[in-house]
């Protein structure tokens, strides 16, 4: 992600970002409904959303975002609430060493992983195959690149890549609020 980018981030989170509708989304609550509460890690957790309602489920939840200011917001509404959640400012692609001395039943990604670059989506994924634990989940969403331009957007020579280390249990297409193609996934660690 170059510099404009991750300015354009903290600006977004000044107001409030078009992507953060405070809204849980139904793929998350039916993760949540459907599977035992173990540990889980939300990376580009942005204001927290979908981490305080894995934590409400029981679920012991470290949230991860680059921007500060999001972070904050975060931690605010895990106080109003009650809700005991690990946030951290950190880069995805440089986690501290410190996440990795646990595996994560959930690895959850609504939005992120779509916005790095190709160098960058490859040390995330790295980070990715360690951090999950055995039968874990990596629960993805992303919307596709229009073209091969400089915009962000998944690739479906990114989904393959990511086949090579898991499995794709669930693939489920859509579009986003803006008339892109995107998706669901469901990998788990095997």
């Amino acid at each position: 992600m170059n510099f404009l980018r991750r300015l354009s981030f903290h600006l977004w989170y000044l107001r409030r970002p078009p992507w953060d509708s405070g809204i849980v989304p139904p793929e998350v609550v039916d993760y949540i409904r459907t599977h035992q509460p173990g540990r889980a890690l939300d990376l580009g957790c942005g204001s927290g959303t979908s981490s305080l309602a894995l934590a409400s489920a029981g679920w012991r939840v470290t949230g991860v975002d680059f921007v500060p200011r999001a972070i904050k917001i975060a931690k605010r509404k895990a106080k109003n609430i009650n809700a005991s959640v690990d946030f951290l400012v950190a880069d995805v692609t440089r986690l501290p060493h410190s996440l990795f001395a646990n595996s994560y039943d959930l690895v959850l990604d609504i939005g992120c992983f779509h916005s790095l670059s190709a160098e960058q989506k490859q040390k995330y994924l790295d980070n990715l195959e360690t951090l999950l634990a055995p039968a874990g989940t990596w629960l993805l969403y992303g919307f596709f690149k229009p073209s091969e331009n400089t915009s962000p957007g998944l690739l479906e020579a990114d989904i393959e890549r990511v086949q090579q280390r898991l499995t794709l249990v669930k693939r489920q297409e859509g579009m986003d609020k803006k008339a892109r193609p995107s998706a669901w996934f469901w990998f788990e660690k095997v």
